[in-house]
């Protein structure tokens, strides 16, 4: 939110007095609501003046300690709701989810994802839960899930031998960039076949394109919050998004027509290899009771490449730093998965279901890191949510971070104790809480009908290679490992650390097991 400061004079010169008046009359003309509390407005620019010097998750969590657990401000004219807590939120994904089933799409989103042609923004209806249903039962299902193994493991195998060779030659690793480009390549591979470690290859192009579209739809648009602005492209935006969108779908055309030409090669019986041929294949069946179309198909890959990749990697790369951080943590974890799995072997999927502390390490990390720190919502219809009046169409941001922090909800919430999550009696309470949107406490991964479909997905990534990075390599840190890792966050709408995690890997199974 740093860079909407030096737009502050071009809303004064751009809007000027005749949209002050049109915001005051709008507000007298509107029904009574009887909204949640909010804080003083400046005219034009409404609240922008109190999330200027923070990251949104924080201020708006700082503003919820003063006012309630649920508050409303205005975006310039965009009405916003804010809930920071878990009782609140279990009203608007259980109690009400019905009249928060959509997701509010800005004009970035509308362009990346083909004006909401993918899962992830397509308004709630028939074609919405046509594409979930084929989601869960065919695109990343268990079935599915097992059939792509054999990438996921060699995809993480690679990472490990370049920890490997980085750790005998002692030279220090970007741990950020090296598990982005992890998980980077395990996504395309599954979704699209194809590498993106090699500089020529599409996917390697596909990755870079992915990265501009983050970086656009991260940045201020005035059209987004001034109604007016929105017959103008004062910014330029609309040129830039529409020229990446357009190299993008040429590069996914190009890989489709790849497809569909190798697949007019293969028997009946020949299993699919990715999930864009399982794609191509409910595209092609014309007795299916939805008919995708190709901006689906490319869609839907959007929103595998954008969903699957940055969360996992910052989730990894936080679980590191706390353990960094807590060497306690570390040694007891290390032990685990020495007492379970030896020093011939390194671990691999099928092992993390019989290593607790691991998954309560991750659930942990979730809880005071979660990648995204905010589910979206948007009210299809006026409703009434913690004693207050939502008016429909307005934008709802269930802020996990804050639910993650809740004294209410956790002892010694900013600590980190992986011990909490663990089943035995004197953990109490919290104990039982899961992190697959059915505890309001922990919303990692969102809760309701709309709720992360890749989570299966992003779990077994998380724990496998966590869990051989604890288990294969000793990390210490750039300068001398004196220090602890600053944990300061970055501005990105991810919930990314500030700085990169510089570390030397040193190997601790020697010789290093076969997988």
């Amino acid at each position: 939110m740093e860079i909407i400061e030096q737009y502050i004079p071009i809303f004064l010169i751009l809007l000027a007095s005749t949209i002050l008046l049109k915001a005051i009359f709008t507000k007298l003309e509107g029904p009574n609501f009887h909204l949640p509390p909010s804080p003083l407005s400046l005219p034009i620019i409404g609240h922008f003046h109190l999330i200027l010097k923070q990251p949104l998750h924080r201020a708006t969590h700082n503003l919820s300690n003063r006012f309630g657990p649920i508050i409303h401000i205005y975006l310039g004219s965009t009405l916003m709701v804010f809930v920071s807590s878990s009782e609140i939120a279990k009203e608007i994904f259980k109690t009400h989810e019905s009249s928060f089933s959509n997701r509010p799409a800005n004009i970035a989103i509308s362009y990346l994802t083909y004006n909401a042609s993918d899962l992830g923004f397509a308004p709630y209806g028939t074609y919405w839960k046509f594409m979930k249903k084929l989601c869960m039962s065919e695109l990343l299902n268990g079935k599915m899930l097992d059939q792509l193994l054999p990438i996921r493991e060699e995809e993480i195998n690679r990472f490990l031998q370049m920890m490997i060779k980085k750790g005998e030659a002692n030279e220090s690793v970007n741990v950020t960039d090296e598990l982005l480009k992890l998980t980077n390549s395990i996504v395309m591979r599954m979704a699209i076949g194809k590498s993106c470690f090699k500089e020529d290859d599409e996917a390697h192009k596909v990755t870079e394109r992915v990265r501009e579209s983050a970086m656009l739809s991260g940045m201020f648009n005035l059209a987004d919050y001034f109604s007016l602005c929105k017959r103008f492209d004062v910014q330029g935006m609309k040129k830039r998004l529409k020229d990446v969108r357009d190299r993008f779908d040429a590069m996914m055309e190009s890989i489709i027509k790849e497809h569909e030409e190798a697949r007019s090669k293969l028997q009946r019986k020949d299993a699919e290899k990715d999930v864009l041929d399982a794609l191509l294949s409910i595209y092609e069946d014309h007795s299916s009771e939805v008919k995708i179309t190709r901006d689906n198909i490319k869609a839907f890959l959007v929103d595998m490449f954008t969903g699957g990749t940055d969360t996992t990697a910052v989730t990894l790369e936080w679980s590191l730093a706390e353990l960094i951080n807590n060497p306690t943590v570390m040694e007891k974890a290390r032990k685990e998965i020495d007492s379970m799995i030896g020093k011939d072997r390194i671990v691999i999927e099928s092992d993390t279901s019989h290593l607790p502390y691991l998954q309560a390490i991750v659930k942990e990390t979730l809880r005071l890191h979660p990648p995204s720190p905010f589910i979206l919502r948007e009210s299809t219809e006026d409703s009434t949510i913690g004693g207050y009046d939502i008016p429909s169409k307005t934008q709802i941001f269930t802020n996990v971070w804050a639910i993650g922090r809740d004294p209410k909800n956790w002892d010694n919430p900013l600590e980190f104790m992986p011990e909490r999550f663990l089943n035995n009696d004197e953990n109490g309470k919290e104990s039982y809480v899961e992190v697959r949107g059915q505890h309001y406490e922990l919303l990692p991964f969102g809760s309701g009908r709309r709720m992360c479909p890749g989570i299966s997905l992003a779990l077994n990534v998380a724990y496998t290679t966590l869990a051989n990075m604890i288990h294969c390599f000793e990390w210490k840190l750039e300068n001398g490992g004196n220090d602890s890792v600053d944990m300061k966050e970055g501005p990105s709408f991810i919930l990314s650390r500030a700085q990169p995690l510089i570390c030397f890997p040193t190997p601790r199974l020697m010789p290093y097991p076969s997988m």
